[in-house]
């Protein structure tokens, strides 16, 4: 198995005149602790507008700081959102990193959230996974094509070489994001890796990571030509401390980070720079569903931790991704939390790795078969509730298309 960190760069009110500078400057630091303790990955988010919960609107940027301060650890796009970018752009960008980096950049590509990112560059949610098709089919041929044009629906280029190319040949390995637990059967089609969170139970990973190889084998759908990546990864709220009672005491910011999710959710942009949502939060903080996100997380003692990740190692999950960088977390916090599970946790299901992939080759091969199992009843993450499952692209567009057929009766009447 193969452990990842993951950064919203969270920064919850209130602000003093210092603390972005001070937020970037510490998650630097911390990358490069990362990379020294030999965490594989590390990934950040592309948001826009989303005050507290994330102030990762550049990550190629900050990516490309880290770059220069890392040595080892694969740095990651978790996700682009290609569809408020120019096809173009993502492509010169990602490049860009992966010379600076020697070849060390994961391209993972998402379609945003809702309105709150998508209308302020043009873009109608209902369209987002269109777009997102669409974009994928324009970009990747730039990594490798020397006179390439395109013209679609969203997007028209006309021919021209992108420069410059990316160092890993034939592109970056490639993944898309999944906060939509269905999209995890799409990226197996797509041939993607699959970006998701903590599954609810061993039985619902063990049924997805089965769905999800049993598509990228027998139903394939790729977009176009692309190297294929066949990986599932998943984020889960983290604080590793020498006791249980330590850990949940330090791990307040994932549940701030559930809790801030759903509010953008539910609200969106609803008071552009006079919002307050870690006021908001204090009244949730105590509540039983933050206590149960806390139960759900990889938090706790060293012991707790290995009991937890076996079972993540059993159901074949590639990489656990891990959140810490969340809330009022301190940089203290972060760095002792890494030290410790890098020196009691890491290398005990690092020493699994070759095992997993020669099982992952086995499959890939036809050697052993996967039993198709349902996924019906595993709808959502461990850090939703029940009826919090997200639309499909064809739920929403009909959703949307029902909504202006209203408005249009309304105004004719």
């Amino acid at each position: 198995m193969k452990f990842g960190i993951f950064y919203e760069l969270q920064l919850p009110r209130p602000w003093t005149a210092d603390s972005e500078y001070q937020l970037f400057q510490d998650a630097l630091s911390q990358f490069e602790l990362a990379d020294k303790l030999g965490y594989d990955h590390a990934w950040v988010v592309e948001h826009h507008f989303l005050e507290e919960y994330s102030h990762s609107s550049a990550p190629e940027v900050f990516l490309g700081a880290a770059s220069q301060r890392t040595k080892n650890i694969r740095l990651g796009h978790g996700v682009i959102q290609i569809t408020t970018n120019q096809p173009q752009r993502v492509a010169e960008k990602v490049s860009t990193l992966d010379l600076l980096s020697g070849g060390r950049v994961e391209f993972g590509m998402g379609e945003a959230t809702g309105p709150a990112e998508l209308h302020p560059f043009g873009t109608r949610v209902r369209d987002k996974r269109d777009r997102w098709e669409e974009a994928v089919r324009a970009i990747l041929p730039m990594f490798t094509k020397e006179d390439w044009e395109f013209h679609g629906q969203y997007h028209d280029f006309p021919a021209r070489n992108v420069i410059p190319k990316s160092r890993q040949k034939p592109h970056p390995p490639l993944w898309v994001a999944c906060s939509n637990i269905q999209t995890i059967a799409k990226a197996g089609e797509w041939g993607m890796g699959a970006l998701g969170f903590t599954f609810v139970s061993p039985e619902a990973a063990r049924a997805w990571v089965h769905r999800y190889y049993n598509n990228f084998l027998h139903n394939a759908n790729r977009l176009t030509e692309y190297k294929d990546n066949p990986n599932i990864a998943v984020v889960s709220g983290f604080m590793c401390a020498p006791t249980d009672e330590e850990a949940r005491e330090l791990a307040a910011g994932w549940t701030f980070f559930i809790f801030a999710l759903g509010y953008y959710g539910r609200a969106g942009v609803d008071a552009p720079g006079k919002s307050d949502l870690w006021s908001a939060y204090q009244s949730w903080r105590g509540s039983d569903k933050a206590k149960a996100a806390l139960d759900n997380a990889l938090v706790g003692s060293p012991e707790t931790l290995r009991k937890k990740l076996h079972q993540f190692a059993e159901s074949r999950v590639d990489q656990v991704i891990l959140l810490n960088q969340a809330g009022k977390t301190t940089h203290k916090a972060i760095c002792e939390s890494l030290e410790l599970f890098a020196k009691d946790v890491m290398p005990e299901f690092h020493a699994l790795e070759p095992g997993h992939q020669r099982w992952k080759n086995d499959v890939l091969a036809g050697r052993i078969v996967l039993e198709n199992i349902a996924t019906d009843g595993y709808d959502i993450y461990a850090h939703q509730e029940p009826g919090q499952q997200r639309e499909s692209p064809e739920e929403l567009k009909r959703r949307m298309m029902e909504k202006d057929k209203a408005k249009a009766t309304a105004a004719a009447k």
